[in-house]
C-alpha cells in the first residue's frame, strides 16, 4: 500500500510539472505569434520614422520616433531581438534578395540590410532580407581580345 501511495505521489508530481511545461510552452507559442504578427507593423514604423525625419514637421517626427520607441522596448523586455547582419551571408538566417556584383568585398558578405530579421527568444520569426556581395571575375591582359 505505501509502494502505491508512493508511485501515486510520483506520477501526480510528474503530472504538474509537464502540465506546467506545456502551459509554458503554450504561452510562449501565443506571445511569438503576437510578435509575428507585430513585425510589419515595426517594418512600417521604420519607414515612417524615415519619411518624419524628412519631413519638416519636427514634433510629427518625435511623437513617432516616441510610440517607435516604445513599441520596440515592449517587444524587447518579452523576447523579441533584432538578428545579427553583420559580416557573412548565413542560410539558417539571412535570405538573398539581391546580389550585387563588388570588386572589393568576398563574396558573400553583406552589403545591405532590406528588412530585419528577428528572433523570439531562440525561435526565429523571420529571416533577414539581405542584398549579398559576389566578387567580379579577374580578367587577365589577354582575355577579351581577338586572337587574331
Amino acid at each position: 500500500m505505501r509502494e502505491q501511495l508512493l508511485r501515486l505521489a510520483a506520477e501526480f508530481d510528474n503530472y504538474k510539472k509537464r502540465t506546467r511545461s506545456e502551459v509554458e510552452n503554450a504561452s510562449m507559442m501565443g506571445r511569438a505569434g503576437m510578435a509575428k504578427e507585430l513585425l510589419p507593423i515595426i517594418d512600417e514604423f521604420e519607414l515612417a520614422l524615415i519619411a518624419a525625419g524628412r519631413s519638416d514637421d519636427k514634433v510629427l517626427a518625435k511623437g513617432i520616433e516616441m510610440l517607435y520607441s516604445n513599441l520596440i522596448d515592449v517587444m524587447k523586455r518579452n523576447g523579441l531581438t533584432v538578428m545579427h547582419t553583420d559580416g557573412k551571408f548565413d542560410p539558417y538566417r539571412h535570405e538573398i534578395v539581391m546580389v550585387k556584383e563588388e570588386g572589393a568585398k568576398e563574396d558573400g558578405t553583406i552589403l545591405e540590410v532590406m528588412k530585419k530579421g528577428y528572433m523570439f527568444r531562440d525561435m526565429m520569426l523571420r529571416p533577414a532580407s539581405v542584398v549579398i556581395a559576389k566578387s567580379l571575375p579577374v580578367m587577365k591582359d589577354d582575355e577579351g581580345k581577338d586572337g587574331n
